[in-house]
């Protein structure tokens, strides 16, 4: 099968498409003829070997596990022993830890779930990873209510275009931050409020927030709490810091601040699941959440998607189609 190889970290030029065999299925597994996928930040990470301490995880000095890709839609081939809750011609999307950027995906049935009735396979391959981080973020860490004042910070990227309708299904009056260039793009997606951060620096407002949802780590943990209501929660989930330990230090400094102030400081990250997923499905099939693609590319140009990535700040969700 076709799929995109990574040999060594680098720029996206370390990617190439190779002829690499089909995976084997196990016990509790499914094969995925895959349909799409997305370009996620987390893609990037494992790319380029940044932070450096990513790579204890990864490989020291290439990727343990070569073929790139997080999300999936597509079509179950095959199913393994112990599978009963899919069937051959099931149509299906989720997130595993790497795979995807190829023809065919062994999946865990544990990480999939049946994909929403009313989106494409294209549409579907950009909500797994991004959605997820958004509704359960914005749902468990963030334990948004109706009526509450929320804002995300970076509302217009892969997860902030998601967290901007997840808001607004939960019920929140949603202060989206972007550039200029995006607020027409976040009011349409549901924001009450959009703020360019070119201009204006929410952080010295005089608008308290319930809830921060922060996708880009840019202001002091200081001057964020000071944008919170006294019992507000800060969600601090990505984040750049660090060339070495990339966000730990700010992340790890909120978790010791929090049991010494009202506010709530959580680091976030997501563990998806098929639980999630349906519930994601459930909102899309509602017409509650729309995927937001800036472009599609097809599964060779995958490199040049993550350039684009890297150095254009996409708006929304950048797909690959197969």
């Amino acid at each position: 099968m076709k799929a995109i190889v990574q040999r060594a970290y680098g720029e996206p030029s370390v990617l190439g498409l190779e002829d690499v065999e089909r995976p084997g299925i196990g016990a509790g597994e499914v094969l995925v003829r895959v349909r799409a996928s997305s370009i996620n930040h987390a893609d990037w990470v494992y790319i380029s070997g940044r932070p450096s301490i990513s790579r204890l995880a990864f490989g020291l000095k290439a990727p343990k596990s070569p073929v790139r890709g997080k999300d999936v839609a597509g079509v179950v081939e095959a199913t393994g022993p112990g599978v009963t809750a899919f069937a051959v011609g099931d149509e299906v999307y989720g997130e595993f830890d790497g795979g995807a950027f190829a023809e065919y995906v062994a999946a865990p049935v544990a990480m999939i779930a049946r994909k929403p009735a009313n989106l494409t396979f294209e549409q579907a391959g950009t909500v797994p990873l991004a959605g997820m981080t958004a509704y359960l973020g914005l749902r468990d860490a963030g334990a948004v209510t109706t009526g509450q004042r929320v804002l995300i910070n970076g509302a217009s990227g892969g997860v902030g275009t998601f967290a901007v309708q997840i808001a607004k299904a939960l019920g929140a009056e949603v202060t989206a931050v972007a550039s200029s260039r995006n607020a027409t793009l976040v009011r349409q997606l549901g924001a009450d409020h959009a703020i360019d951060y070119v201009r204006d620096d929410f952080t010295r407002g005089t608008t308290r927030y319930d809830v921060i949802l922060d996708l880009i780590g840019n202001h002091p943990l200081a001057r964020l709490r000071s944008v919170l209501t006294p019992k507000g929660k800060l969600v601090l989930s990505s984040g750049t810091g660090h060339p070495v330990f990339g966000p730990m230090g700010r992340l790890l400094r909120a978790v010791a601040i929090s049991p010494f102030v009202g506010q709530t400081l959580s680091l976030f990250s997501q563990h998806g699941s098929s639980q999630a997923l349906d519930e994601l499905r459930e909102l899309a099939e509602a017409g509650l959440i729309t995927p937001a693609i800036d472009r599609t590319f097809p599964l060779a140009d995958v490199p040049a998607a993550v350039r684009y990535f890297v150095e254009q700040h996409a708006r929304g969700k950048i797909a690959i189609l197969l």
